[in-house]
C-alpha cells in the first residue's frame, strides 16, 4: 500500500476521514483534507470517504 492521497477536486470537506485516522495524519486546509507524512497506510480514511476522494 501507499500513503493516502486526497483528490482535492472531489473532497467535500466533510471531515469524516479526520476522525477516522488512528494516527491523526489528516487535517483540514482551506476546507479540504490533507494527509501528512505520518500516514501509516492503514486505509481507514479510504473506506469511510463518502465521495471516494481518498485513494492509496
Amino acid at each position: 500500500m501507499a500513503k493516502a492521497v486526497v483528490d482535492k477536486d472531489a473532497c467535500v470537506g466533510c471531515e469524516t476521514c479526520v476522525g477516522t485516522c488512528p494516527v491523526e495524519s489528516i487535517s483540514m486546509v482551506d476546507g479540504k483534507a490533507v494527509v501528512d507524512e505520518s500516514c501509516i497506510e492503514c486505509g481507514s480514511c479510504v473506506s469511510v470517504c463518502p465521495v471516494n476522494a481518498i485513494t492509496q
